[in-house]
Formats: structure tokens, sequence, C-alpha cells
């Protein structure tokens, strides 16, 4: 009835080719995503089956999600007025009420409209902007900002529940197309501003049908953990989509800290973890990877795995950790591999449903061995919503990542850097994670970020940016040992020529580094 997500989609010609080339990829032209993810498998898996739990005790069966999803669908259309297309924005760390009411939308015909919690008033009102939700659904802890932004009814959880308790517990979900706008994403915002990406009820389905199918393959028995929160679409998947769709249960965490992440692992049986490599490279310098032996999966995405992390990883616990690449907008992860498969310093190989290949600069693919930018084709693409950025990222019907890629002899794709984070200095390409790494083994460094800095000698020069260890001493003498460890490690002339120290480096809220804000930092620096 609402019809602006549909209207503000780019054009046809714009948009990526779309495959569907897998059996499981077959959708009739009538679907409800939510109604496939919580409806089928309570009664597949049984309603009395725990579907969600968190640390503090709190455990709901997929009986009780499914009749608390329906009753906030009768929230919103009886009490909310919420037509079929409208926008509803939700804001929350991840808790079961937030699974609710994710799925409560669908049910009712809405869009999701995805943030994260940490974001604030200034943050949200861009999005707020473009995407024009009516309703948001939110924790009272995290009201104030969402009260600030025009237009909006506001419900709180607790008035969501309360609301919810005198509703019925059936609710027959709006009969959706497979391809009517289920979500709206904002991108993690690596690069700068953020975009509005688009995905259909058979998205949210295909990611399950591809990586989580053939490559994750939850069982009934597991418990997932996942330190993304659900408005990061990595966070989605682990969390709600893939658990749903296997009857397996998920451990929400709202947050929690590589130590907290190990703690929980070993007190509450986790059995999948996904997390960013940053937290397993924490647990490793914190020599707690053995509270990680009870798990069955350990999946890593959000930024390159470093080939270190992963073999120590093996070596200690045996653990063979599933490396990905994804993107917000294809929704999760399509190169990949699993098992016997892995090739220890590559991503994978394209999930069954995808295919990928390099790009040169004039759009040509590229042969083995040769350095390019990553295209990829499947059943989930890039729709910007009216955002001239789409003709940027969709090239000859390809995904254009934004990532640096070489793919071997035997169809295994190599990272090399984001295309923004490839730096040429004297002639030479230089990838920033590989310097990055390089630091990273150092004994007093915690963690590092390179970036260009613009040099009138060499075009660029690579400048690091470097946090110490507590108790570690800055100074020149220090960035000196640090620049001949890395000439030690890898090719001398990659080393930073330039090292500065600080506290912390710049995250967004689901984690992701901004290497944005690090180069802005450089860049000011430099004449015009």
């Amino acid at each position: 009835m609402d019809t602006f997500a549909r209207d503000h989609l780019p054009p046809p010609a714009l948009w990526p080719t779309i495959e569907f080339t897998t059996p499981e990829l077959a959708y009739p032209d009538r679907l409800n995503a939510a109604a496939e993810l919580v409806d089928v498998a309570a009664a597949r898996f049984g309603p009395g089956r725990p579907a969600l739990r968190t640390p503090a005790g709190e455990v709901w069966s997929y009986g009780e999600l499914r009749t608390r999803a329906n009753q906030v669908a009768h929230v919103l259309v009886d009490d909310l007025d919420l037509v079929a297309g409208q926008r509803v924005l939700l804001r929350s760390p991840n808790n079961p009420w937030t699974v609710a009411a994710w799925l409560g939308v669908l049910k009712a015909g809405g869009v999701v409209v995805t943030a994260m919690a940490a974001l604030r008033t200034r943050e949200l009102t861009p999005v707020v902007e473009r995407t024009r939700p009516s309703i948001a659904l939110t924790d009272p802890r995290f009201a104030a900002d969402v009260r600030a932004l025009p237009g909006l009814t506001v419900v709180t959880h607790d008035d969501l529940a309360a609301r919810a308790e005198r509703k019925p517990a059936e609710f027959t979900a709006v009969d959706t197309a497979a391809d009517d706008v289920a979500l709206l994403a904002p991108t993690s915002g690596s690069t700068g501003s953020p975009k509005i990406t688009a995905h259909f009820h058979r998205d949210v389905l295909s990611i399950d049908n591809t990586f989580g199918r053939h490559v994750l393959r939850l069982v009934p028995d597991d418990l997932v953990a996942c330190t993304a929160p659900f408005a990061f679409t990595f966070g989605l998947g682990m969390l709600v989509v893939f658990p749903l769709r296997a009857g397996a249960c998920a451990l929400l965490t709202e947050t929690a800290t590589p130590p907290q992440v190990a703690d929980l692992v070993a007190e509450h049986g986790v059995t999948v973890l996904a997390t960013a490599p940053t937290a397993y490279k924490a647990i490793l310098r914190d020599g707690a990877e053995q509270k990680l032996a009870g798990l069955r999966v350990a999946v890593s995405a959000g930024e390159h795995l470093p080939r270190e992390t992963w073999q120590r990883l093996q070596d200690r616990l045996g653990l063979r950790v599933i490396d990905g690449i994804g993107a917000t907008e294809l929704l999760h992860i399509f190169i990949s591999a699993a098992g016997d498969d892995i090739r220890p310093g590559s991503t994978g190989r394209p999930v069954p449903g995808y295919r990928a290949t390099v790009l040169g600069l004039d759009g040509e693919e590229l042969g083995p061995g040769e350095p390019g930018r990553l295209g990829v084709i499947g059943p989930v693409g890039c729709r910007y919503l009216d955002d001239p950025r789409q003709e940027d990222y969709v090239v000859g019907g390809w995904n254009v990542t934004g990532d640096v890629f070489h793919r071997d002899e035997d169809g295994y794709f190599h990272y090399h850097a984001r295309s923004d984070h490839m730096i040429v200095s004297s002639g030479y390409n230089i990838g920033g994670p590989e310097v990055e790494e390089a630091i990273d083994t150092h004994p007093d460094v915690l963690e590092s970020a390179v970036v260009a800095k613009p040099d009138e000698e060499r075009g660029s020069i690579v400048c690091a940016f470097v946090v110490l260890r507590e108790g570690v001493e800055a100074g020149a003498a220090k960035a000196r040992e640090i620049q001949d460890h890395v000439k030690r490690t890898i090719a001398p002339y990659k080393y930073p020529r330039e090292v500065r120290f600080r506290t912390s480096l710049p995250r967004n809220a689901s984690g992701k580094l901004q290497r944005f804000a690090l180069r802005r930092i450089v860049e000011q620096e430099v004449p015009a």
C-alpha cells in the first residue's frame, strides 16, 4: 500500500545481474520471510525448542518467539496503523524483543530500517531522512536520541511488551511478494557517508540458502554467539536467519569485549562463534584460546583474517576458522570455505549460488594471479535507495565491492586490500593489511592501522597509527624498533616511513576500523 521503498529503488538498468543457479534459490512469487523463518521453524522443530537465550538466563522457545512476533505485528497494525510497505526504525542492542520486533515488522508487511544502538541523533538523522520511517521501536535506554527525530511515533520495548500482552497469539502474515522490500540497511560507513541498501524478502532467505546451507551448516543442537549487532547484516544472518532456519539457538549478547566473549563461550557451551579478526587476535594475546575449545565452528568476517591468526587457532585448538568476505550491499558472505576446503591465507571460493571474478580498470576480467577489483554476481545484489553511487558499485552487471583480490589457478580468491587501502609509493603497490599484519606481530603492539600519506617525492608513503600494549613507552626509539621489525618481516620497501602512536583507533558502531578518519588526519596536514 505504501510504495516508497519500491519507488526509490534504482532504475532496473542500473541493477546488478541477479542469478538463481541452485535448486534452493527457486522461490514462489509470494513470500513473507518472517513467516518462513519463525512459523515454518516452530512447526518443523517444535514450539518448545529453545530459540533465543541471554547470558542472564532468559530463554525464549520457538513457540514463544512466534507468539511475540505475531503480537508485535498486531500492535503495529491495530494500534499504530502500519500499512504494508511503511518503514519501521529498529534501534536496540541484541536482545529477544529486538528479534520479535524485526520478525513482527516483516509479518505485518512493513520494511525494517536497522540502526546501530550506538548511533546518536546526528548520525540517525540522515538515515531517517532517507528512509522516512513512520514508527520507531527502540530499547528504552536508547530512546532519547530517537525521540529527538521529527515525525516518528516512538514505542519503547517496555511499552511494546505491555501492548503485546493484550494481543492475540495468532497473526496471518501479510502476503508480500518475494521481491517486495523487507529491509533497508545502512552501510557501516567504513568509507564515509553511509548508503542505504534495499533487500527483498527472498534475499533474506537467499543468504541461508547459500552461505548458511553450504558453508556454515548449523545443526539443531548448536548454540550460536556473534558479537555483531543486528543492524550489521553479518549479525542479522548469524543470530537470526541462520539459527532459525536450522532449528538452532542464538545466545544474544548486547556487548562483549574479547575476554568476555571467551568467557561466554566457555560458560554457556557455545558451539558456533562469529566475530571479527580483532577479537580472535585479542583472545590469543590474552592466552585465553582454551576457552574456545568447545567450539564446533568459528567464523571470521568484517575484515581480513591474518594467516598467522588462523594458523595459531588451528595449531592450538584444531579449529579451522571459516574466513569470508561479505558486504551490506549483498547482505552477507559470498566468498568463503570451510573444513578441508580451506586454504590458509586465501579467503575461499565463491559460495554455491554466487560467481566471482577479478576486474581490471576498464572492467575486463583478469586472469589468475593478476590483482584487480573483486566482482560478484549471485541471488542478492546492490540496490541503493535513491543514490547516484549505484553506478559506482555496479559495473557491467557485477557488484564491485571495493576490494582488491587475485584469483589463483584453482579458483581461490586471495585478499590484497580495500581498493581505497592500496598504497602506491615510489611506484610500488603496497597492501595496507599486509603492513598492518607485520606491525601487529611486534610483541609490544596491540593493534595498528596504516594509510597513505601524500608525499611530494614518493607520491605516498606508508603512515602507521599504532596502539601499544599497556605499560609500553611510546617514542622515537620504539617507532624505529617497529620500523626495523617490519623490514625484517616483509619486503623492506613496505615499511611505514612514519609511525604515530595512539591510545585507540577509530571504529564505527559495528567495530569496523574507519581508515578514512585516519586518512583525513594526514591529508589535512599536507598543503593543497
